[in-house]
C-alpha cells in the first residue's frame, strides 16, 4: 500500500477521524538546505517499498534553530508542520535525521535546546524512534551523557557490516551486508555497553553501525545512511573536493571507501594530485558523469527496504497491543 504523504495543503486527519490500524510516521529533517529534498524523497521512497500491505502516513516536522535560508523556508519547509504541532500530536514512530555539524561540541549546536527536548518527548509518546548519524549521537549524549569522538579525517564509503545480535529489526537479514557511512564523528563500543545498549551489527572499519536501548520508547540507533541512494556519496565528496578548491575546509576529502569503481577511482586520483599542486584548478564541470553511466550500485537498497518493513511492522504489532490492552481485551 502506498505511504501517504501529509502536508499543510491536505491537512493531517485529527485523531478521532485517523485508521486505527494506519501507522503514523513522523520525519523531523534536519539536513541542511540542499538536502532536504533528497532526504525527504530517500525516506519516503524508503518507506514506501518497506509498507507493504500497512496503511503508513508520513508526516513533515521542522526543528527551530538548525540554520535556514529565507529562500529554504519559503520552499522546501512550507509545507513543514513546526516543531510545535508534534508536541500535540499522536504519532507512532519518528525519524530524526542528523545535521550538518557547525560545532565541535553538540551542546553548542543553536538547535540543541530543542533536539533534547525532542528526545524526551520521543520517549514519552512514541512506540519506536530511530536517531540517524548526529541525531544518534546527540541522543546518546542527552540520555547518557556519552560523548562522540572527532575523527582526524571523514569517515566516507560503503562498509560490509555483520549482523551481531538476534533483534526483531534485523529479522530475516543475512549474516552481513553492505552500509554506507558518512561521519566526523563515532562512539567508543566500551561506553554504550557500559549503559545497557544492545548493538545490532557492527563493521570492523566503520565500528557499530546500528544499536538500540529499549526505554519507554524503543530507541533505535543508525549511524550509517540506509536510505541513502546510490550516489549520494558520491555527491558528497564532489561537494568535500569543491570545498577543500574554495579554501572552506584545509584537508583534501579522502575517497570514499568500498565505493567507487577502479576506472572513476583513476580519475579522481589524477584530480587529488593536481589540484594538491594548484588549489586553483577547476573541478571539471563533467567529472559528476564519471558516475552517472550505472558504475554506482545501491548494494544496501534490499536490506534496508527488510529493516524498514521490520520496523514498520513493530510499530504495528505493538500500536494493536496497546489498542487492545485500552479497550480492557487480553493481549492476543
Amino acid at each position: 500500500m502506498p505511504v501517504l504523504v501529509a502536508d499543510r495543503s491536505v491537512g493531517v486527519p485529527p485523531v478521532g477521524e485517523r485508521s486505527g490500524s494506519r501507522i503514523v510516521v513522523g520525519l523531523v529533517n534536519n539536513m541542511p538546505d540542499t538536502a532536504i529534498r533528497a532526504t525527504e524523497r530517500q525516506f519516503g521512497t524508503l518507506l514506501n517499498a518497506a509498507a507493504g500491505n500497512l496503511d503508513v502516513k508520513l508526516r513533515f516536522f521542522s526543528l527551530p534553530d538548525v540554520p535556514r535560508t529565507e529562500s529554504a523556508r519559503a520552499t522546501f519547509l512550507r509545507f513543514y508542520e513546526e516543531i510545535d504541532e508534534l508536541w500535540k500530536s499522536d504519532v507512532d514512530g519518528l525519524i530524526v535525521t542528523g545535521a550538518e555539524p557547525k560545532t565541535p561540541e553538540l551542546v553548542d549546536e543553536p538547535y540543541w535546546p530543542a533536539l533534547t527536548q525532542l528526545i524526551d518527548w520521543a520517549e514519552d509518546n512514541t512506540i519506536s524512534t530511530i536517531w540517524s548519524c548526529l541525531a544518534a549521537h546527540a541522543a546518546v549524549l542527552h540520555i547518557d551523557g556519552i560523548q562522540r569522538q572527532a575523527f582526524s579525517d571523514k569517515l566516507s564509503g560503503v562498509f560490509e557490516c555483520v549482523k551481531t545480535a538476534d533483534h526483531t529489526l534485523v529479522a530475516g537479514s543475512p549474516p552481513q551486508w553492505r552500509v554506507p557511512h558518512s561521519r566526523h564523528n563515532g562512539l567508543r563500543s566500551e561506553d554504550r555497553s557500559a549503559r545497557g545498549y544492545s548493538f545490532l551489527t557492527s563493521s570492523p572499519d566503520a565500528g557499530v553501525d546500528m544499536f538500540a536501548k529499549q526505554r519507554k520508547s524503543l530507541f533505535l540507533f543508525f549511524q550509517g545512511h540506509l536510505e541513502y541512494d546510490a550516489d549520494s556519496l558520491f555527491r558528497e565528496y564532489v561537494r568535500d573536493i569543491t570545498r577543500f578548491l574554495k579554501g572552506e575546509r584545509d584537508v583534501y576529502p579522502e575517497m570514499p571507501h568500498g565505493y567507487l569503481d577502479d576506472e572513476v577511482a583513476a580519475v579522481f586520483s589524477a584530480f587529488r594530485a593536481e589540484a594538491l599542486r594548484n588549489r586553483n584548478v577547476k573541478l571539471p564541470a563533467d567529472i559528476a558523469g564519471k558516475a552517472a553511466d550505472g558504475k554506482l550500485l545501491n548494494a544496501w537498497r534490499s536490506q534496508a527496504t527488510n529493516i524498514y518493513r521490520n520496523w514498520l511492522a513493530y510499530l504495528s504489532e505493538q500500536k494493536a497491543l496497546k489498542q487492545q490492552i485500552s479497550q480492557g481485551k487480553d493481549p492476543v
